[in-house]
């Protein structure tokens, strides 16, 4: 455990908790009576609140959130479970409600060429497998008339027919709904009891372009159900006065719309990341900064002139998602990025990564494949001794063998081997920064 005690007095009269959940660590920093606390714990990847929670007890130095009453605190969040579900496509299965003839606006999409010169292009496979999207009756024109109206006998068996396809979530996008959402309302009040998250295209992306409106809808109900629960289980549970997230676009949300409108949070932890660079630079007399942050799983860079930029332009794992979010330029290159030999004889760095389990070598907890950080310790730049503020010791000798393997692949020495590790994800990171 990592326990870093400042005699900083800030005045604060209830204490403020903020918690930032990464693929690899969650990270804590308590101020209380004028006094900063920090904490760093590993992640759980299978329930990343039970970190949280975990974190929390250990921070205040308690077993109980109960034995806590009598010291209220407000807890600020950033996390990147959103972002994690979408780019390793674990989310929920989603049922898409449309008009009947645009159920494939979704994998059309627009005529962008991301890979314009390769011979065989491709492309992400969209959030909704075709048979999983629903086309219906009823039409709006493009400024808000009724061209045909829905019909009441199919939407009273709509309900039926998504308990057949198993689904976990609903997203219902219909044709010029920001001109008016009376269909859509109607088509999601009569869902209402099946008991699943609905995500409705007007409540959230009230505006034209269709295919972005509609992917957008798909991504907060693809990450709902993940983020409700994680959510919902860190409000009830961690004990906290007030619960506040941090929004991708740099501001904070009630836990109640993170848990609703969760495409709301798929920049939640680097946004944190750029305002917290923000705010020590004007602190400092700096105005014009770049932020460098770099995790285990990636590394998320901003240039800010001043101030936050900002953009609707913003596309997260091949999906579009036209939300207000800062804006933030990632690679994937962390910590736990592991370091391969390609079918070329190249020696690679990421994007894949060992997370926080395994996690690297050195954590002695079953990593097998060398790492960013392996890299560090075998060449003595992470001391073994000083893991976890001295909580822990790293395993360097546990690197020998798999970093022998990638040396006699490249026929270059360990310390060779480890050096090129580093200057492969320092070039990535580099790239990102230019």
């Amino acid at each position: 455990m990592n326990e870093t005690m400042s005699s900083e007095h800030q005045g604060a009269s209830t204490a403020l908790l903020a918690v930032d959940t990464g693929g690899t660590f969650t990270d804590l920093v308590l101020l209380r009576e004028g006094q900063i606390r920090t904490l760093k714990v590993s992640s759980t990847p299978e329930d990343p609140s039970q970190a949280v929670l975990d974190g929390i007890l250990k921070i205040f130095g308690i077993t109980d959130v109960a034995s806590g009453k009598d010291d209220p605190f407000t807890l600020l969040h950033g996390s990147t479970v959103a972002t994690n579900t979408l780019l390793e496509r674990r989310g929920a299965k989603v049922l898409l409600v449309t008009n009947r003839g645009f159920e494939d606006v979704i994998e059309i999409g627009r005529q962008n060429r991301p890979q314009l010169y390769a011979l065989v292009g491709h492309r992400l496979p969209p959030l909704v497998m075709r048979d999983d999207r629903v086309g219906i009756s009823g039409r709006i024109g493009p400024q808000g008339e009724e061209i045909e109206p829905l019909d009441l006998e199919e939407l009273a068996t709509l309900a039926l027919r998504i308990k057949e396809h198993n689904a976990e979530a609903v997203a219902i996008s219909l044709l010029h709904s920001y001109a008016n959402d009376a269909h859509e309302q109607i088509v999601a009040e009569a869902l209402g009891d099946i008991g699943l998250p609905l995500s409705v295209s007007a409540d959230l992306v009230p505006e034209f372009r269709e295919y972005e409106r509609t992917s957008t809808t798909v991504v907060n109900a693809y990450v709902a159900p993940i983020m409700s629960n994680y959510l919902g289980r860190i409000s009830k549970e961690a004990g906290a006065t007030r619960v506040r997230i941090m929004g991708s676009n740099g501001g904070v949300l009630p836990v109640e719309r993170a848990r609703k409108e969760p495409v709301h949070t798929v920049l939640s932890g680097p946004a944190g990341g750029v305002m917290g660079a923000l705010t020590w630079a004007e602190r400092s007399g700096r105005e014009q900064i770049i932020s460098f942050d770099m995790g285990g799983t990636s590394t998320d860079v901003s240039l800010c002139p001043g101030h936050p930029l900002r953009t609707r332009e913003f596309e997260i794992a091949g999906q579009p998602t036209a939300i207000p979010v800062l804006d933030i330029h990632t690679v994937g290159a962390g910590g736990g990025s592991l370091a391969r030999v390609d079918a070329g004889g190249a020696l690679r760095v990421g994007p894949q990564s060992a997370g926080a389990e395994p996690g690297p070598i050195c954590y002695g907890r079953g990593g097998s494949r060398v790492t960013v950080t392996d890299a560090h310790v075998w060449l003595g730049r992470l001391p073994a001794s000083a893991f976890l503020g001295g909580s822990e010791t790293l395993d360097r000798d546990a690197i020998r063998d798999p970093l022998g393997v990638l040396a006699a692949a490249l026929g270059a020495s360990l310390e060779e081997t480890a050096e090129g590790i580093l200057a492969v994800a320092d070039t990535a990171m580099e790239r990102a920064l230019r």
